[in-house]
């Protein structure tokens, strides 16, 4: 898989809106909206904020982004963000001890930007490409000031004494500024966004909106309850959690979820755990509405896959980085991150819950979970929370 690095500049200092790239839109800082984009993205293989403010660098780190650290010399007012993607690709290459093969920039201020645009661009340039940007179909009538009182303004994108129909014009096409990928060779030797084979990629128009000013984030604050997948819901109302159509897949933790997190042990060293039957009818009916399910856990335990067998649902568990493996089973059965509910108790799952559009936590979970999910059952984990899930997808009925 070719390795592409997604680099959110987010530096600290902003005349237009002070603090900007901390202002919350739909109750999400713009830095943190922008970093769950990128780790939605399939084809994203690592996300990194690029930052000057240790504020920034908090809630980039709490979004489950790398952080790298941004000189003086490019964070002031007249730094590029080129300049800023040249130099975190650079730190990023000498930390990890990787070669990136496409580099994406990625925009705070485009603040409804998809994983679905990300995966646009870096998939032009994986395709041949050597730089892409999202744009939208534009329609409108280009006018400019007039140069000094004796003049007139005058059109730039059309003859004034002649105004074709829509569809007589030629197809205009407006840069939308929320994501750009670059072949990353050749980023370093043209230093800017645009060389060699230019791509378009296409987004909802609907979507494009750019925070430059303070009237921009009020729309954006407006707009967020009718455009973003994310918005904050009420965690123990009704609307809290998604109906069936708004996913296709749930996937499960294990221990604390499925179990009270609780493990008995007999003196020749077995472990025993305890699960809840109405778990079991919950997964039954959610496999025969058609939705896949997937239990990941970190544990290698024989019981996992016992139970996960006994669900008659495929199970991945002994692995460390639970987030890689959910996004490479996203990937395997072609199914978005952001339509799948993912059910989890502890720490070790919040960069699951970062990467998916439907994080929900069980009612004893930590601190931390809960604060991250969109939705907390009323059951506590062991005790009927994956059954209350699947009532609450399918119907009161269950």
């Amino acid at each position: 898989m070719p390795s592409v690095l997604a680099v959110v500049p987010a530096r600290g200092g902003s005349k237009g809106v002070p603090g900007k790239n901390l202002a919350p839109v739909g109750g999400i800082p713009l830095v943190a909206r922008a970093v769950r984009a990128c780790r939605a993205a399939a084809l994203v293989t690592d996300v990194v904020v690029s930052t000057d403010d240790p504020a920034v660098a908090a809630a980039a780190r709490a979004a489950g982004a790398g952080v790298v650290e941004r000189p003086p010399a490019l964070a002031g007012d007249a730094a590029t963000s080129e300049s800023a993607v040249l130099h975190a690709l650079d730190a990023y290459e000498t930390t990890s001890g990787r070669t990136v093969d496409t580099v994406l920039l990625v925009q705070c201020t485009s603040p409804f930007v998809t994983a679905g645009d990300i995966d646009g661009v870096a998939a032009a340039v994986t395709r041949g490409a050597d730089s892409a940007l999202t744009v939208a179909p534009f329609h409108g009538f280009l006018w400019r000031d007039a140069p000094s009182p004796a003049s007139a303004a005058h059109g730039v994108n059309h003859d004034a004494s002649h105004r074709p129909r829509r569809q007589d014009r030629p197809q205009d096409l407006l840069e939308t500024g929320a994501a750009y990928a670059m072949r990353a060779d050749g980023f370093r030797t043209a230093r800017h966004r645009f060389f060699g084979r230019v791509e378009p990629v296409r987004t909802d128009p609907a979507r494009v909106l750019e925070i430059d000013d303070p009237a921009d984030l009020a729309r954006a604050r407006s707009l967020a309850p009718l455009l973003d997948a994310d918005a904050p819901l009420d965690p123990s109302g009704p609307d809290a959690f998604p109906g069936r159509d708004d996913i296709d897949a749930v996937v499960l933790d294990f221990d604390g979820t499925q179990t009270d997190d609780r493990v008995l042990v007999d003196a020749d060293g077995r472990e025993f755990v305890a699960v809840h039957r109405g778990d079991g009818l919950g997964v039954a009916a959610l496999r025969r509405a058609g939705l896949a399910v997937l239990i990941l856990s970190t544990e290698v335990n024989g019981v996992v896959a016992a139970r996960a067998r006994k669900l008659r649902v495929p199970v991945v568990h002994g692995t460390d980085h639970k987030d890689a493996a959910l996004k490479e089973w996203c990937a395997e059965q072609g199914i978005a991150p952001e339509r799948v509910l993912y059910a989890g108790n502890d720490v070790n799952d919040l960069p699951c819950l970062r990467l998916v559009g439907w994080p929900v936590a069980v009612a004893d979970a930590h601190a931390a979970v809960r604060a991250a999910a969109r939705a907390v059952t009323r059951a506590p984990g062991g005790a009927g929370a994956v059954r209350e899930i699947a009532g609450r997808l399918l119907g009161p009925e269950l």
